[in-house]
């Protein structure tokens, strides 16, 4: 199975606690992809070390897993999305949208933002028939009342998705999305722009639980979360926040994390 993610120099503790828990619940062997980039007065990407930190934790689960830190700096500057440069997402959130242009990502891999933690087994979700879509995901918890149709609840979240890069590349799905990123500023921009463009199917909650765990949770998305008292307000806990997700959140699950120590 292909596992992709994307990020700058501060996604590296995500990465490996992502890797560490995937590693945990799935010993299918695994073929992990991480995408970065500098961007000159705005971000600096992973540096070439961290592939020795990410291959550490990914042979834990499995000798044959594998992890390859993808540097596309140049690609990424050649196409800036510079209507949405100065956001207040990092230009790194929009790296995914140019995996159609990178040879070594296969044709069928699962995107996974780097606040998304494993909980089970998510073959079946990754073995899903894809064929005649491009993308497939879970709605976006607040998106059916802001973007998409409240009844047909279509808006997709895109922490976790499952992506048919063989029909993206065909399609010109990403290319479209650059593009639209380049000309038109958002408040979630490649979200927006895959939401707007994509062929996309719903898949059941359990993949992307963006609220509290349930039972059957495959994947606990790390999302920001509203409060009505005092107020309405947000709330961000992040998984490498021990403290937060325990006075917060209630959550205890994820504690082994901290005891392998992988937050250094």
């Amino acid at each position: 199975m292909n596992i992709m993610f994307c990020g700058d120099k501060n996604a590296r503790r995500g990465i490996l606690f992502c890797i560490a828990a995937i590693c945990r619940h799935e010993k299918t062997p695994l073929d992990f992809f991480v995408l970065t980039a500098s961007v000159p007065g705005k971000t600096e990407g992973i540096p070439d070390d961290f592939s020795v930190e990410m291959n550490k934790a990914a042979k834990k689960g499995n000798p044959e897993n594998r992890a390859t830190l993808l540097d596309i700096s140049e690609l990424f500057a050649s196409r800036l999305p510079s209507a949405n440069m100065s956001t207040r997402f990092t230009p790194a959130c929009m790296l995914r949208l140019f995996a159609d242009l990178i040879p070594e990502i296969p044709d069928k891999i699962l995107y996974l933002d780097t606040d998304v933690l494993c909980r089970k087994s998510f073959k079946d979700f990754y073995d899903t028939d894809v064929s005649d879509v491009e993308i497939a995901g879970v709605p976006d918890r607040y998106g059916k009342w802001f973007y998409g149709n409240v009844f047909i609840h279509n808006y997709l979240n895109s922490g976790v998705l499952l992506m048919n890069l063989k029909r993206i590349r065909e399609s010109g799905l990403f290319e479209k999305c650059r593009v639209m990123c380049r000309d038109k500023k958002m408040l979630l921009p490649d979200q927006a722009a895959l939401n707007k463009l994509a062929e996309k199917r719903k898949v059941p909650r359990r993949y992307n639980e963006q609220a509290g765990i349930r039972e059957d949770t495959v994947f606990k998305h790390f999302t920001t979360f509203f409060r009505v008292i005092p107020g309405v307000h947000p709330i961000t806990v992040k998984p490498w926040d021990m403290e937060r997700m325990h006075k917060i959140l209630g959550i205890y699950e994820f504690d082994y994390l901290f005891e392998e120590k992988y937050y250094e």
